[in-house]
């Protein structure tokens, strides 16, 4: 069991995304994602999104929010606990990141960018401002095949 953290870092109706392009054995190879990564031994959730954030954009952020707990299930990965976080101001100037190229995306071209399914659900459920929620994602490869919210089945995205 993996346990990892994402934080989307808003400025004016847009998020700092990183698109996944620099590593070659990525799950998340050529999606736009939020800022994050894994544990590292004895951090709580906001200290490790705290470094990643830091370490992959140079930016430090206020503001935190934890929002939500993401569990993914997959036929081709461990299974993933992960720690979703918004924050809404961010200090200093982005630079380089060896995972990707960041750049800030109109909230409203996100779905059109290449994303995981299941992120359209959390990023909806972030912009209706849904309290703190339990998330469950399965995949089989690259396809979601079912969500739980709360514990309770949801329909299947059609979000285009």
């Amino acid at each position: 069991m993996r346990n990892s953290t994402l934080c989307y870092i808003e400025r004016g109706g847009s998020y700092l995304m990183l698109h996944r392009v620099k590593k070659e054995n990525d799950v998340n190879r050529d999606k736009w994602i939020g800022i994050g990564g894994g544990f590292e031994e004895g951090e709580s959730p906001e200290e490790c999104v705290l470094r990643e954030i830091k370490e992959e954009t140079g930016l430090t952020v206020t503001g935190l929010r934890l929002r939500g707990i993401v569990t993914f299930v997959s036929d081709r990965w461990e299974t993933e606990y992960m720690h979703l976080f918004t924050a809404f101001s961010a200090a200093g100037d982005t630079a380089p990141c060896d995972e990707g190229e960041l750049e800030w995306i109109e909230k409203s071209r996100l779905f059109s960018l290449p994303i995981w399914e299941g992120d359209k659900i959390f990023l909806d459920l972030i912009a209706s401002d849904h309290p703190f929620f339990s998330l469950k994602l399965a995949y089989e490869g690259d396809r979601l095949v079912s969500a739980a919210l709360d514990g309770k089945k949801l329909g299947m995205p059609t979000h285009g």
